[in-house]
């Protein structure tokens, strides 16, 4: 029923359907499903920026009771206690419990019995214990605990009177809070810390116990906020803040209380986000409606030392300036997919018309020549493409049959010889893109891994600083090496991250330019591919004559060595020579000495004429598990100096190759511009 209708609609109506179909279907659906996609994408990459935070705030937590921990057990171990217990002075215990407080940055420290009743207090003896009092670790467990707990008022007033001030907090009424009738919070959040006494004989004779408390330490969550959202780290104005919870109740805090200076301590989470982390236990990654307006955040459980969930930590950022950004964003998408949109409708149209005009001409003519009009003839039309072309064509084959022919045969080889210069365009082309999607591919990875290797790093480091908190004199000790090699490595760490953000994004990072001793480059090297060689038969050479430092990143330029040290290994799998050398170069003449040449020579197969020369282009590599990207990285490095960095064989009939790194002594002119 539909087909003749078809049939009888006008060229011109096909050709205006064909243009503006596509356009009119095609084009709004694909800018939806990118509408839709960015902005679900763009959530995805806040939902793991605000992870990441939480995880280093929850790290700095650990560190914070660790220290704790530590605390304790330094004094519990300490010489000048068991003199003073020696002695059996409670004034002298007394003073030295509160000397010992000051310094630890403790807010109560006391002296327990073997049996965990309380003996001295860091003011002075210790009064009757109301019950319920926190209780040190069980006797024998020969090691200082740290855990969070929760004390009443009478408790905590009973261990440090001078605190009680601090642990009233009044609730203020917050939208979406859960209903409650208390309108104060008596309790007190500590970090509470134990540690076992033992004399000469090992035996127990008592308990240092000292705390921190959380309620208003306002230095404590202000030091949380400034690691994980320092300044500068958030663009678009937005705003980081941190808090410390009791059950729902902010105790200490750096969110402002409905856009003024105050603190919003006292203000409650909502009550989806309570039922979330308190009840189930989960970690809440999503947007939070936060005292007064939207933040993009994260909340984890915090339990005492029963296991029980008795507050939360948060970290958060304004979701309002990400989402303006959002919005932004897809609203110039929306205008970009619209103007494209309209301009090609109108291309469309206006080549549309220079189609079905011509044709109807050509149409009309034929018309008139079957009519008997033998005279007729298409005439001139607008436009010299194939359809003009066409019309010429059919007035000529009117006039001759000999002239037509000729004249088509012009036109096909014309048309073959287009045909073939675009057909050698688009294989350009197409082999330009191919090689711009790798490294879009690699860039991304880099980018990606990055990310991922920066937070193991950050643990590595938390922990690492923990150890020295836990091992105290003793890490400057029989181990200092040791933790100072563990140091250097994490540098190293995120140099290599660094590095890949490099590749990913090279103008936004540089190195930072240092005068570098060759020598000890060169050696620093080696020793990373110290157990390489160690495992091989090759022989190494130095002749490392280099007098000039030479201006770069030391990292870096280890990074470069290295590269060719170890391509110069894998050219040599079972014996060699290694030779590394190094000298000055200057200014031809004899002039100044301008810098160094560094060359690191192997006795390997050398190169073969198509490697070389395509070796410093990305992906090239002669090896199956090679990624092809060391040497062109390196090349990138030495060039961003102003240096150069070239590969060529040995030559006079000796297998091998040798590849030479040149530096500046100072960066070139443009280059310290």
């Amino acid at each position: 029923m539909h087909r003749p209708r078809l049939r009888r609609l006008s060229l011109r109506d096909k050709l205006l359907a064909m243009a503006l179909g596509p356009l009119l279907v095609v084009l709004p659906l694909l800018g939806l499903l990118l509408l839709l996609w960015s902005g679900a994408a763009f959530d995805r990459l806040l939902t793991a920026k605000v992870r990441a935070d939480l995880a280093v705030a929850d790290g700095y937590f650990e560190r914070v009771v660790a220290d704790v921990a530590g605390q304790a057990a330094g004094v519990a171990e300490s010489h000048a206690l068991h003199l003073a217990l020696a002695g059996g002075s409670d004034e002298r215990l007394v003073r030295l419990l509160h000397d010992a407080r000051g310094q630890g940055h403790l807010d109560f420290l006391n002296l327990r019995a073997p049996d965990g009743t309380l003996r001295l207090t860091d003011h002075g003896p210790a009064g009757a214990e109301p019950p319920g009092g926190p209780r040190p670790a069980l006797p024998g467990t020969g090691r200082a605990t740290a855990t969070l707990e929760v004390l009443d008022a009478a408790t905590l007033g009973w261990l440090a009177p001078a605190l009680q001030p601090k642990v009233a907090v009044p609730l203020v009424s917050t939208r979406n809070a859960a209903p409650t009738a208390r309108t104060r919070e008596e309790r007190a959040m500590v970090v509470l810390a134990s540690s076992p006494v033992r004399d000469a004989d090992g035996v127990l004779i008592g308990h240092v116990q000292g705390g921190v408390l959380l309620n208003r330490n306002l230095p404590f969550i202000d030091h949380i906020n400034e690691i994980v959202y320092p300044e500068g780290s958030l663009p678009f104005g937005s705003q980081g803040t941190a808090t410390l919870f009791l059950d729902d109740v902010r105790i200490s805090t750096n969110v402002r209380l409905f856009g003024g200076d105050e603190r919003a301590i006292g203000t409650r989470v909502s009550q989806t986000v309570r039922d979330a982390v308190l009840g189930r236990g989960e970690t809440w990654l999503d947007r939070a409606f936060v005292v007064s307006d939207w933040y993009v955040s994260a909340y984890q459980p915090l339990v005492d030392g029963a296991g029980r969930r008795v507050g939360m930590l948060y970290v958060g950022f304004l979701e309002r300036p990400f989402t303006w950004l959002k919005h932004a964003a897809l609203a110039s998408i929306g205008l970009v997919f619209g103007a494209v949109m309209a301009g090609a409708a109108v291309l469309s149209l206006r080549w549309a018309r220079s189609i079905f005009r011509p044709l109807g001409q050509m149409a009309e003519t034929m018309t008139r020549v079957e009519g008997g009009a033998l005279d007729a003839r298409v005439g001139a039309v607008r436009g010299d493409d194939e359809i003009g072309r066409l019309a010429a064509h059919l007035d000529r084959l009117l006039d001759t049959i000999d002239e037509n022919t000729r004249a088509l045969q012009r036109w096909n080889a014309e048309l073959d010889a287009k045909v073939a210069e675009r057909t050698r365009d688009l294989e350009q082309a197409q082999a330009q893109l191919l090689r711009a999607e790798k490294l879009a591919t690699v860039g991304q990875l880099a980018a990606g891994v990055a990310h991922e290797v920066n937070n193991p790093i950050a643990v590595i480091q938390g922990n690492l600083d923990l150890l020295r908190g836990l091992l105290g004199p003793a890490a400057e000790g029989r181990v200092r090496a040791e933790l100072a090699l563990v140091d250097e490595q994490l540098e190293r760490m995120r140099l290599i991250v660094t590095r890949l953000l490099q590749f990913a994004r090279p103008t936004e990072y540089a190195g930072y330019v240092d005068s570098v001793d060759v020598a000890r480059a060169v050696e620093d090297a080696l020793l990373l591919v110290g157990p390489q060689l160690a495992r091989s038969r090759i022989e190494l050479r130095r002749e490392l004559r280099a007098q000039a430092g030479v201006a770069i990143n030391r990292q870096e330029l280890q990074q470069v060595l290295l590269n060719l040290l170890l391509n110069a290994l894998h050219a040599m799998p079972t014996q060699g020579t290694l030779t590394l050398r190094s000298a000055d170069w200057a200014e031809p003449a004899g002039g100044r000495v301008l810098g160094a040449v560094i060359e690191v020579e192997d006795t390997g197969p050398g190169l073969g004429p198509d490697v070389e020369a395509r070796l410093f282009q990305p992906f090239v590599t002669t090896r199956p598990d090679g990624t092809g990207l060391g040497l062109w990285i390196s090349r990138s490095l030495i060039e961003r100096y102003g240096g150069e960095l070239t590969a060529r064989n040995r030559g006079d009939g000796v297998r091998g190759a040798v590849f030479s790194v040149r530096l500046y002594s100072e960066p070139p002119p443009d280059e310290r511009a």
